[in-house]
C-alpha cells in the first residue's frame, strides 16, 4: 500500500487544479449489477443519510471523487435540492461512497473517515463547495479543512500514514470498479445505473417511480 504523504499530494496538486474528468461511460447500455452484493456495505461501513437500511423503498449509492468537478457541481447545483425533498424527509436512503482518483483525494477522504462521525458530510460538503481553492495547494488547502474539524497537525498527519485506512478507502473504489463505475460521479438507484451528468430532475423521476 503507497503511503500518503504531504510530498505526494503536493506533487499532485497541478494535475488536481486542471481535473476536469467527465464520468467515463460505456458507449452501450449500463450492465446490470448484483444489487444484493452492491448494497453491502464495505468493511469500513457506509456512510449514508435519510432513510435507515431497509426504511424505505429507493436507496441511491453514490460513487464519487473529491477531487471530481463534476462531483463537486453536483453537489453544488443538484445534492440540496435532493437532500431536502427527499433524504431530510427520510423519503430515500443516500450512501455515498469514496472513489479517489489521486492522492489528494484519497487524503480527504481519509481526513473525512477519522473525524468524528457526524463531521464526515460536513466535510464532504466543504471538499466539493472549495476545491478550486484547496485543490490548489492540496496539502496546506486539506490541513485548513482539517484544523476546521478538530485536527492539529499531529492528528492530520498520522491520519495520512494510516495504511489500514487508506487500504479500506482503496477496497470501496476497487469495489466501484467490480460493479462497472468508469468514471465520477456514478450513480446507482436501487441497483439501476444512471448515465451521464444527472439532473435534479432525472434523480426525481427515478426516484418517484420507484416510491
Amino acid at each position: 500500500m503507497k503511503m500518503i504523504t504531504r510530498r505526494s499530494i503536493l506533487l499532485a496538486g497541478a494535475a488536481v487544479a486542471s481535473l476536469g474528468l467527465a464520468p467515463a461511460f460505456a458507449d452501450d447500455a449500463a450492465k446490470p449489477v448484483d444489487v444484493a452484493e452492491l448494497m453491502k456495505p464495505p468493511a469500513l461501513g457506509d456512510m449514508a443519510l435519510g432513510a435507515d437500511e431497509g426504511a424505505s423503498k429507493v436507496t441511491i449509492i453514490e460513487y464519487a471523487s473529491a477531487t471530481c468537478p463534476h462531483c463537486a457541481a453536483f453537489h453544488k447545483e443538484v445534492w440540496p435540492k435532493l437532500k431536502a425533498d427527499y433524504v431530510d424527509t427520510k423519503k430515500i436512503r443516500f450512501i455515498f461512497r469514496e472513489f479517489p482518483l489521486n492522492d489528494p483525494a484519497l487524503a480527504a477522504f481519509m481526513i473525512a473517515r477519522a473525524a468524528p462521525k457526524e463531521s464526515y458530510f460536513p466535510l464532504i460538503d466543504v471538499y466539493f463547495d472549495t476545491l478550486e481553492t484547496w485543490a490548489q495547494d492540496p496539502a496546506t488547502g486539506l490541513l485548513n479543512i482539517a484544523k476546521q474539524a478538530g485536527f492539529t497537525q499531529e492528528k492530520f498527519d498520522a491520519t495520512l500514514k494510516d495504511e489500514k485506512l487508506a487500504k479500506g478507502i482503496m477496497e470501496i473504489r476497487d469495489g466501484g470498479v467490480k460493479f462497472g463505475v468508469k468514471g465520477t460521479p456514478t450513480f446507482y438507484v436501487n441497483g439501476k445505473e444512471l448515465e451521464g451528468e444527472i439532473t435534479y430532475d432525472a434523480l426525481k423521476a427515478e426516484i418517484d417511480k420507484q416510491l
